[in-house]
């Protein structure tokens, strides 16, 4: 009878994940933004999410690609070499622990001279999640930690990881320009600095003060290591990291230092995220391919 006078079990409403309306349970199209509920970028976003924590995700995803990408260097570093102990002595043997070959960062997207990644653009994108030791990913992983929280707060997960692989493209632009061979997320982490130097100059907020002198504070510390000759450290690619700091700072100054408040700011902010991903993934495709012909 229920069933008959249609007071059966309907299921709950829905939010609309584009705009946040509230929907009818058996709605396939939202009547205050004119979303598709079933397949869009939106709803494809909100799927995605509950994989990733609830804060920060696109920190976390980052953070959980790059170490993914170190772990894979390194078993291929070991099958190709052996187990190689630590080079030299003292603070150098804890900066080459974990250390991954040339010839394996080579092939897995290290960003070449520029002849090189014009011909495999792929590079550019692949370098920004290779780290080249142990102490390297640690380094910059606990950086990203310290910042990517607060930034992507301000800007949105999508936009956030747009701008994160953005800036370490524009980072290996410029240290391909002078014909290095690099790798490492420092240009990215760099680029994400410059975005928050670029947003909090002229505020005067405390919030805004205090995020602004823990910048100043680590840009200290990486002039002093670029100046001083610590050998220990290896090869400093500065070049990567003045290319990622200008274009994250540039990024500040162009994009509004808010999450997507209206449904067509977040259906364009997913699209830029996704698009992003699609950029990673066709790379890291690329990556594989040339593993599989060379093997």
């Amino acid at each position: 009878m229920s069933g008959f006078f249609g007071s059966g079990k309907q299921g709950r409403p829905q939010l609309c994940p584009s705009c946040g309306t509230l929907v009818g349970a058996n709605a396939t199209k939202c009547h205050q933004c004119g979303a598709n509920l079933t397949f869009s970028i939106a709803a494809a976003s909100r799927s995605l999410e509950k994989l990733f924590p609830t804060a920060a995700p696109a920190t976390y995803g980052i953070l959980g690609f790059s170490c993914l990408i170190y772990i894979t260097s390194l078993l291929a570093t070991m099958r190709t070499h052996g187990l190689q102990p630590p080079t030299g002595g003292g603070i150098a043997a804890i900066m080459n622990l974990g250390a991954i070959s040339g010839d394996v960062l080579q092939r897995f997207g290290a960003s070449l001279p520029l002849p090189y990644d014009i011909a495999q653009p792929w590079r550019l994108v692949m370098a920004v999640f290779l780290h080249g030791s142990l102490m390297h990913i640690v380094f910059n992983m606990w950086v990203l930690m310290d910042f990517g929280p607060e930034l992507e707060e301000a800007y949105g997960s999508a936009r956030f990881f747009f701008i994160y692989v953005l800036t370490g493209i524009g980072g290996y632009i410029l240290s391909s320009l002078f014909g290095h061979f690099a790798i490492g997320g420092s240009g990215a982490i760099l680029g994400i600095c410059g975005l928050a130097l670029a947003i909090t100059t002229g505020r005067r907020d405390a919030a805004s003060q205090m995020l602004r002198e823990r910048i100043w504070r680590l840009l200290i510390y990486l002039i002093v290591i670029a100046i001083l000759p610590f050998g220990f450290l290896g090869n400093i690619d500065n070049m990567a990291h003045i290319g990622g700091f200008a274009s994250g700072f540039v990024l500040g100054k162009i994009m509004t230092d808010r999450p997507p408040s209206s449904p067509e700011e977040r259906n364009r902010a997913n699209a830029l995220g996704w698009a992003t991903a699609a950029v990673v993934a066709v790379s890291l495709a690329m990556v594989v391919k040339g593993i599989l012909q060379s093997s």
